[in-house]
């Protein structure tokens, strides 16, 4: 007789290489019947979420212009927004003082026009560098600078960014600099190489680009779509 442990009922051990069959009733049983078990179940869930995205407001006492924290993906990207010719040519000396190629993240945004005979010109150029970003509102500059000027015609620079080359030409259009040969469209490729992806929300995308103050949802948007 064999028991349900698969010895024989006279002590001695059955060799493994000999197959045991037990036959037992459900009511046979002491212990509980194994249970079904999806496989789905025993795998670990793992859940995807947006990336967190945060801006820390400096709140500078000056007109001229405003700092910002912004951190996404890890990353704090130090914004600079500013409407002065003064400060955008000091944030251009300081990135580029060693004259050494630097691959440029560059967007640039506008007031959307409802109205196919209406085009608004270009109010923000936004450009990120090794997490530093200047956010540069250029419809209410009196003025653009030429260190500015030089900086986007460097060949030395590659500018990316999604759609680079009709941000080149807009700003050509309006205000008759930009262009750049070294100019790199990563449309389709900043989520797939960089592994990086934002939202874009019409309601900020679509929003007021010409305001004197732009608010900080406004300022970690165009932060954010320059780096990335």
């Amino acid at each position: 007789m064999i028991s349900a442990r698969g010895f024989p009922s006279d002590g001695n051990q059955v060799p493994f290489s000999s197959p045991v069959v037990i036959s037992l009733s459900k009511n046979q049983l002491s212990l509980p019947l194994p249970i079904s078990i999806d496989k789905s179940e025993m795998e670990p869930s793992i859940t995807t979420t947006p990336p967190s995205i945060t801006i820390v407001d400096h709140e500078l006492p000056y007109d001229s212009h405003n700092t910002y924290d912004v951190t996404f993906f890890g990353d704090s990207v130090f914004t600079t927004v500013t409407s002065d010719p003064t400060i955008a040519s000091q944030w251009i000396s300081e990135i580029d003082r060693d004259g050494q190629h630097l691959i440029v993240g560059l967007d640039v945004e506008w007031r959307p026009s409802f109205n196919r005979h209406v085009a608004y010109p270009a109010a923000t150029l936004q450009l990120c560098v090794c997490l530093r970003c200047l956010i540069f509102q250029l419809i209410h500059s009196p003025s653009v600078p030429p260190p500015l000027v030089d900086f986007l015609a460097n060949p030395n620079h590659t500018f990316v960014g999604i759609g680079i080359e009709a941000d080149l030409e807009k700003l050509e259009e309006d205000y008759e600099f930009g262009f750049n040969t070294n100019a790199v469209d990563l449309r389709g490729l900043a989520a797939l190489v960089l592994e990086k992806e934002v939202d874009k929300p019409k309601n900020v995308t679509m929003s007021r680009w010409d305001n004197q103050w732009l608010t900080p949802t406004q300022v970690r948007y165009a932060c954010v779509s320059a780096c990335v």
